[in-house]
Parts: structure tokens; C-alpha cells; sequence
């Protein structure tokens, strides 16, 4: 994967679209200044399958389904069936601003809960990064399941919230760390808001995308309270094929939902139905069971964008 200093502010656009026009259209001097560009000969789609009892559906045929690439029809496969893709590189992106110091507490005990778990296989990897102030920081990288105790306790907290920011830190980050194989996961904790980023609620789309993790993000708002931060959360968790949690339903849980994705996850593969280089949408549809629900990342990039 290489970087070009290009702008593409049309791409932006396609990720407004993806994520259902939540976010306004960003202006040129919005733009990030930094893409990634791959050409993709197949597309790869990890997704899940549940039934009308939000059950994992064990049984998938390839006629169940079909994929939606930019309002292209795609049922011609090259290959399907389970995910072989069940160890896991986590990165767990823990919001320390001034924003969330009153849950700051719980949050850590929450974090520690998660790296403590005994559910973790041996070739799991796990890494804590922190924001909050100006810059988003690595507090342990792959090890902190066992080492990151004492730094999350002493690691600064406080400031204002580089939330876009820390999203892209992140994304970068699992970016260079993918090895075939291994599953790549980004948790976040937040309130979703942000108040200093240099990039915009675009960018930290664009870039969870091209990464190819999956965020589950554990909303650390009231949850009786429906604000712009947990819209936001909410709609990085969809659109990367990820789950959002209230804070209240624990650690625990979260953990819980990421390792039985990992034992229920569809993998599968089909040619290029276009050309068209930047940000494709994808989804998918049942074709039989109407019941049927899938959950995927909802978009890749081909040629300009990846």
C-alpha cells in the first residue's frame, strides 16, 4: 500500500453517501491531505448472517444471498464459505478527554475488564491507544493483555477531543499491521464527539474503511440521551460491519460479540463488476429468507482510493 498527497473531496462525497448523509459535504480545504491507493483485482467481504431472532445463521448457502456493489447485482462468486480468519489483532482506542472524565473511571475498569478476559487465544494480539489534547498516543502495541495495567493508569488524560484524529491514528495504525489470516478489530470508547480534529467525520470513515477493521463502539453517553456523538458512533460501527454498545452493557459483552464474530464470520469473493475507480458501496441481500439480516463494512476503494 503506498500514500500520494492528492485531494479527493469527490471521494468524500461517496463517503457521505455511505454513511447516509449524515455528515454535511466537506469543503476542499477540509480535505485530508493523505489517501491510500490499492488496485483490487477481487473483492474480499467478511460479513455475517442472523435470522429473524437476531440468531447466527450456521447454515449460509451462496443462493441465500446476493451483493450489491454499486447498484450492480453480483451472484457470481469466485469462492464462499466460513471465514478461516479467527485470530485477532485489536486495537483499542480509549477516549481520555475532558469530555468523558466523568465516566473516565468506569471507562478504565471497563478497558481492563475487556484486556483481562479469558476468552483471548494465544496468537491474539492487543494494543491500547489513548486521545485527548492534541495528539492521539500508543500507550502498548500487541502486548497489553498482560503489560497495560500500570500505563492506563498513569497515561494523561484531560484536554480537548481529537476524535476524527484519533480515529485516523488508529486506522493507520492496523493498517500496517495486517498479516493474512488475522482478523483486524478497533474498539472504541467515546462519546463520539469531537472539538479539535483536523480531519473531519469523513476522513475517520474513509479511513476505518481502508483498513478493513471492524469498530465496535461502546457509546459512553447516558444512555437515555441521543446525541450527535452517539449518531456518530452508530454509524462507524455500521458501516464498517461492526456492533455499537451502550456503556452499561459492559466489557464483557463487547468481547463477547467480537470473538463470536470471529467463529461466525462468511467470507466471499467475486470479481470486479466495474471499473469505476474510488469509494464502492456494497451491501447485502437475501434472495430467499427475507428474514435474513447481514452486516458487513458497506464500501471498499478500487484504483484512486484505498
Amino acid at each position: 500500500m503506498t500514500t500520494r498527497t492528492h485531494r479527493h473531496t469527490w471521494a468524500l462525497a461517496w463517503v457521505s453517501f455511505l454513511i447516509g448523509h449524515t455528515f454535511a459535504w466537506v469543503s476542499p480545504a477540509d480535505a485530508p491531505d493523505v489517501t491510500y491507493r490499492r488496485t483490487v483485482s477481487e473483492v474480499r467481504l467478511t460479513f455475517f448472517a442472523t435470522d429473524e431472532h437476531n440468531r447466527n445463521v450456521d447454515a449460509l448457502g451462496k443462493t441465500d444471498f446476493a451483493v450489491v456493489d454499486n447498484e450492480l447485482i453480483v451472484r457470481d462468486f469466485r469462492s464462499f464459505g466460513r471465514s478461516d480468519a479467527t485470530d485477532l489483532d485489536v486495537a483499542v482506542l480509549v477516549d481520555a478527554s475532558d469530555s468523558v472524565l466523568p465516566q473516565f473511571k468506569q471507562e478504565i475498569v471497563n478497558v481492563l475488564q475487556l484486556l483481562a478476559q479469558a476468552r483471548w487465544l494465544p496468537d491474539d494480539h492487543v494494543s491500547v491507544l489513548f486521545f485527548g489534547g492534541m495528539q492521539p498516543r500508543l500507550v502498548c502495541a500487541g502486548d497489553c493483555r498482560s503489560s497495560a495495567v500500570d500505563r492506563l493508569f498513569s497515561a494523561p488524560h484531560g484536554g480537548m477531543t481529537p476524535l476524527y484524529d484519533a480515529v485516523v491514528f488508529a486506522s493507520s495504525f492496523i493498517s500496517r499491521r495486517r498479516q493474512p489470516g488475522v482478523r483486524p478489530v478497533l474498539i472504541l470508547f467515546s462519546d463520539g464527539n469531537d472539538t479539535i480534529s483536523k480531519s473531519c467525520a469523513a476522513d475517520a470513515f474513509q479511513s476505518a474503511l481502508a483498513s478493513d477493521a471492524q469498530v465496535y463502539a461502546v457509546d459512553l453517553n447516558s444512555p437515555k440521551a441521543h446525541t450527535p456523538g452517539t449518531a456518530f458512533l452508530q454509524r462507524i460501527a455500521d458501516a464498517t460491519g461492526g456492533r455499537y454498545f451502550d456503556m452499561d452493557e459492559g466489557a464483557s459483552q463487547v468481547l463477547t460479540a467480537v470473538i463470536d464474530d470471529s467463529h461466525a464470520a462468511y467470507m466471499v469473493t467475486y470479481g470486479l463488476p466495474g471499473r469505476e475507480a474510488g469509494l464502492h458501496s456494497v451491501r447485502i441481500l437475501p434472495t430467499h429468507n427475507l428474514n435474513l439480516r447481514f452486516r458487513s463494512r458497506q464500501g471498499y476503494f478500487q484504483g484512486g482510493l484505498h
